[in-house]
């Protein structure tokens, strides 16, 4: 069974001549089914270009790019909306929902691109809302939802066309703490409950405990891929019992 993604070789050149700058030099990575990545590393280290080029929205200077198995590296421009449509779902930071559309409509959005319309999208829209704890806001304008839902329906958005792949791209960065943690138990449930492989670029260190793994870039390189365990700090020891004298 192949793994959702697998990166070969990438190399991504921004320019040309001496002004040229080489983003990601040589990236080997896999990504597993279940599994809830995190990427990170300085600014300017080529994580949101790594996962950009997952993601069918750029293209390596070379390199290959296999999605769900299928090698993307030589497809048409044509051709890659079918990849992203069919494969891949779409977390930002800043939400991206349309300010006069509900909440239900802005999942729909997503379905009508499958060409999926009417009360079969409807449905589709009330379960995925259903999913991230929502449905009661099915007929919600943005503006009447707190920061933590908002991201919470673009998450519905996100998985309405059931993708197998979820890039996410500093989904916590404008969120509380306590609607940060909502959103990020709802993406692991994604990836556990649903086998759905779940890459998630930040620089937040309080996601590190819903994480599995954790893949370091610097300078274009991996440079380190481990358990996401290995990070977290240790889980204090409770306080010995004393026997009463």
């Amino acid at each position: 069974m192949h793994n959702p993604i697998s990166v070969r070789k990438i190399i991504k050149d921004y320019g040309d001549g001496p002004t040229a700058f080489r983003a990601l030099d040589s990236v080997d990575l896999d990504v597993e089914r279940g599994e809830v990545m995190l990427l990170m590393g300085p600014s300017g280290s080529g994580k949101t270009t790594l996962v950009s080029i997952m993601g069918c929205i750029l293209r390596p200077t070379s390199g290959s790019v296999r999605i769900m198995g299928e090698d993307i590296t030589h497809l048409s421009e044509k051709e890659l909306p079918r990849i992203r449509l069919s494969n891949v779902g779409f977390i930002f930071q800043g939400f991206n929902l349309f300010p006069t559309l509900t909440a239900g409509e802005n999942v729909e959005m997503a379905l009508d691109l499958k060409n999926l319309r009417g009360p079969q999208a409807q449905r589709r829209a009330h379960e995925c809302l259903d999913i991230v704890g929502l449905s009661e806001k099915y007929n919600s304008f943005p503006a009447d939802l707190s920061g933590g839902q908002k991201q919470r329906v673009a998450i519905a958005r996100a998985i309405a066309g059931d993708p197998r792949v979820i890039l996410a791209d500093e989904p916590t960065a404008a969120l509380d703490s306590q609607s940060g943690r909502m959103a990020m138990e709802t993406i692991r449930d994604l990836a556990h409950r649903q086998d759905r492989a779940v890459v998630i670029v930040t620089h937040d260190t309080r996601v590190l405990e819903f994480g599995d793994r954790v893949v370091h870039i610097e300078d274009g390189r991996i440079s380190s891929d481990s358990s996401a365990a290995e990070f977290r700090p240790p889980v204090s020891a409770p306080a010995p019992m004393h026997a009463a004298t």
